[in-house]
């Protein structure tokens, strides 16, 4: 059995790399993200109420697609993840991250010693089926992937640091909350948030690290794109469910058309 990490190969070549958020907890809709056609599929237990029996399944359910499973977790938390690891969870991005040191610990959360701290449990792992995948300790760390978030000034300001982070394959701008902590909640295209998305891409990329980044907007990701982001997520199923059926019902009931939201992502 091939334990290789399609999404950290591809990326770590420079390939663009579409992907979509996953936020609705059932496998039915890991299964419909899946085969749509993305090359990987983002499982959201930061805002979305996964609970680490309900991500495993979301994992399964993708495992019949050439497509990988990404997971954010609230934080970084060595112990939730060695069990996601065990259960062949290969992709975190860790959001929020700060710091240097936060950077690092993510890193050595999904690698065995000595380069990591993550125990082994090979026995009860999906992830080496239960002992049956050969040499999964000599393969096992290079096939692990690590997307760090940067999405606050702190976090930017901290960029130059997180970037020395050796292992590091990713590094993710988040605008939503970025324009958040630059006093532009709910806007994250404004020109200030573009302006410091770009220069933290330009940062990235110079760095020789993979950049990332999420956004709705068409017009954006063509900018991010181009600026050198490789990574991109361009939806959210949710926001694309409530989207469809609301343009239906207004279809046929015109007056609903008056409900407008300023609440944008």
């Amino acid at each position: 059995m091939s334990i290789v990490n399609q999404f950290k190969q591809r990326i770590l070549k420079g390939d663009l790399q579409y992907g979509i958020w996953n936020g609705i907890p059932h496998s039915y809709a890991a299964e419909i993200l899946a085969g749509a056609g993305f090359d990987w599929v983002l499982v959201d237990a930061e805002h979305a109420p996964f609970s680490q029996d309900q991500i495993i399944c979301q994992v399964q359910a993708m495992s019949r697609y050439n497509v990988t499973p990404i997971v954010r977790l609230p934080k970084c938390d060595p112990a939730d993840m060695k069990v996601l690891l065990d259960a062949g969870v290969q992709s975190f991005i860790i959001p929020m991250v700060e710091s240097k040191d936060y950077a690092e610990l993510a890193l050595k959360a999904v690698k065995y010693p000595p380069q990591g701290i993550r125990g082994v449990g090979t026995a009860l792992a999906r992830a080496a089926q239960w002992n049956r995948v050969n040499n999964y300790f000599k393969e096992a760390n290079d096939q692990m992937c690590i997307i760090t978030q940067i999405e606050s000034l702190n976090g930017a300001e901290a960029l130059d640091g997180i970037l020395e982070v050796e292992g590091i394959d990713v590094v993710f701008v988040g605008p939503a909350d970025l324009a958040g902590t630059m006093g532009h909640l709910g806007n994250p295209s404004h020109p200030d948030v573009r302006n410091l998305v770009n220069e933290s891409l330009q940062k990235i990329v110079n760095s020789g690290k993979k950049a990332g980044v999420l956004t709705s907007s068409k017009e954006l990701i063509a900018d991010y794109r181009a600026k050198g982001a490789t990574m991109l997520g361009v939806g959210l199923d949710t926001i694309l469910l409530a989207k469809a059926t609301q343009s239906l019902a207004e279809h046929y009931m015109p007056e609903l058309t008056d409900r407008k939201s300023n609440t944008v992502y």
